[in-house]
C-alpha cells in the first residue's frame, strides 16, 4: 500500500468512526436530544423518554448501548425515581469525543456541561442564551444533586412525564446561562407542561441522554 492509499484508508476510517459515535477514541455516552417528542412535557413517562433517547442513539450509530433520559419521578408520600440511579457510572462522553464527567460525583459537582459540550446525538450545538430561539431548558425533574424531589404538593416532573397541559416540572440550563439561573440539572419550574407553556421559558422539551451500560 502506497502512502496517498494508506493516507485515504485513515481519513475514511476517521470519518467512519465519527459517523458512528466514536471521537478521540471514546464512544459517546452523552447526548441533548436534538428533538423533544413533540407532545410537551408528555413523553410517554420514563418508558417512553428512554426510548426516545434510544431511538436517537440508534440513528448516531451508538444504539447498541443501553440509553436513559436523565428525568426523575415523583411519588405519593415517598422519594419517587432519582434521575442519577438511572444513568450508570460512568465516565460520560459527548459525540466529539470531548469527557463530560468521570463519575456521578464530577456530575453533580463540576460537570464539563456548557453549550460548547452539550452537543446533540449529531454533534451539532444546542440553542442557547441569545440564539432566536432560545431552547436551553432540559427537562429533568430533579434537585442540583441528581435526586428526586420529596412529597410536597408541588408538580416538578408534569405528573411524572404524562401530562401536556396542567403541572410544571424543573428544568436545567444546558448552557448554563440565564439570569443567574446557570444550573443544568435544577434552574427553575416551567409555568406549564405544553409546547408552548414551556416554549415561553425557553424551552422545546428536549432532555438529557445517558448512557447507562
Amino acid at each position: 500500500m502506497n502512502a496517498y492509499r494508506a493516507v485515504v484508508l485513515a481519513s475514511s476510517l476517521l470519518l467512519l468512526g465519527a459517523s458512528m459515535g466514536f471521537a478521540q477514541g471514546h464512544t459517546m455516552s452523552f447526548f441533548v436530544t436534538s428533538v423533544g417528542v413533540g407532545d410537551g412535557a408528555n413523553l410517554g413517562g420514563l418508558e417512553g423518554a428512554d426510548a426516545h433517547c434510544q431511538t436517537l442513539a440508534a440513528t448516531a450509530g451508538v444504539g447498541h448501548r443501553t440509553w436513559r433520559a436523565y428525568l426523575s419521578t415523583e411519588a405519593p408520600g415517598a422519594r419517587g425515581i432519582s434521575a442519577r440511579d438511572r444513568i450508570g457510572i460512568g465516565p460520560w462522553y459527548n459525540a466529539l469525543g470531548e469527557l463530560i464527567a468521570s463519575d456521578l460525583d464530577q456530575l453533580h459537582l463540576n460537570p464539563n456541561i456548557v453549550k460548547r459540550t452539550a452537543r446533540d446525538e449529531n454533534g451539532n450545538l444546542v440553542q442557547g442564551r441569545g440564539d432566536n430561539p432560545n431552547e436551553h431548558d432540559m427537562l429533568t425533574g430533579t434537585q442540583e444533586d441528581g435526586t428526586a424531589y420529596a412529597p410536597d404538593e408541588v408538580d416538578h416532573t408534569c405528573n411524572n412525564w404524562t401530562s401536556n397541559n396542567e403541572g410544571s416540572a424543573q428544568v436545567g440550563h444546558h448552557d448554563r446561562h440565564g439570569g443567574g439561573n446557570t444550573s443544568w440539572n435544577a434552574a427553575h419550574a416551567t409555568t406549564g407542561c405544553s409546547q408552548a407553556a414551556l416554549q415561553s421559558t425557553g424551552g422545546a422539551g428536549l432532555f438529557y441522554c445517558f448512557a447507562a451500560d
